[in-house]
């Protein structure tokens, strides 16, 4: 199993027994510099490859109004990719679970204090979207494109590995998906789930390559975010599309699912979705 552990991560509290908060309290969030992740990629700080963001859903966010009645709701954040930090998954659930007991007057009175202090944990302004448990907008959907997963080959190789991903001469367009991605947590090693979009221009992808290489993540230790951006990085130095687009949807774990995208420049995700599995 490959592992990348920061020194950043030091004094986190993932994989730590943590006692849950009574009441609000914005120190609870953690951040970790994007850089130290980045400099194995070859990604020097203030000279990204990609431009994109992480999108997060909270479905574990509640609080009370101001007369003591509890309210639901679940959130959507989204954090740039270019902010200096991103915020631990664990620190972000407690700071959420925070505000369990806190009486708010009203629902922007919540963004704006969500707003606040994620943005200065990750040192870039994030936004926030509040919706009701049963809205429209969080039915699951699938993904667009051409699914990889029936393709019928032989895997030995379960360490990314950019070998795999070989081109052809023809120059095309296409959407392409996998429900088979997995990575590890970096400090628990807990296995985190996902599917992954690829969208491109450029020589065509072997298939079957792709989908080892997407495969070949099985037993990778790292962030979500991160995940995405070393496969961001090979598809562009090994394929040299002139368009590129990945996104991954990781399954929820705690409450929470992350859904980083890394893009070249111009470069925007499908609209907001939500897999089944998520």
């Amino acid at each position: 199993m490959t592992s990348h552990r920061p020194d950043t991560l030091e004094h986190a509290p993932l994989g730590r027994d943590s006692a849950y908060p009574e009441h609000y309290d914005a120190g609870l969030l953690y951040p970790i510099p994007r850089a130290a992740n980045r400099a194995p990629l070859g990604i020097e700080e203030g000279q990204l490859p990609f431009v994109g963001e992480d999108e997060w859903h909270a479905f574990e966010l509640s609080w009370l109004n101001a007369r003591g009645k509890p309210v639901v709701a679940v959130a959507r954040f989204r954090l740039p990719a270019d902010s200096p930090n991103l915020i631990e998954s664990k620190s972000w659930k407690l700071y959420l679970n925070s505000f369990n007991q806190t009486r708010l007057e009203s629902r922007e009175a919540l963004i704006a204090t969500l707003e606040a202090d994620l943005a200065a944990a990750a040192g870039a302004p994030v936004t926030v979207e509040l919706f009701g448990v049963d809205d429209a907008a969080l039915a699951p959907q699938r993904l667009p494109g051409d699914c990889l997963d029936d393709l019928d080959i032989e895997v030995n190789d379960y360490t990314p590995s950019a070998e795999h991903l070989v081109v052809g001469e023809e120059v095309v367009e296409e959407t392409l998906h996998s429900h088979l991605l997995k990575s590890n947590c970096p400090v628990t090693g807990q296995p985190d789930w996902g599917s992954v979009l690829i969208r491109y221009r450029g020589p065509r992808l072997d298939r079957e390559g792709l989908l080892r290489y997407l495969i070949s993540y099985r037993q990778h230790q790292d962030f979500h975010e991160h995940c995405v951006e070393h496969i961001f990085t090979d598809l562009l130095a090994r394929a040299r599309p002139e368009r590129l687009l990945v996104m991954a949807r990781y399954v929820r774990r705690g409450g929470l699912d992350i859904s980083p995208w890394r893009g070249t420049l111009g470069e925007t995700p499908p609209l907001p979705l939500r897999l089944a599995r998520q």
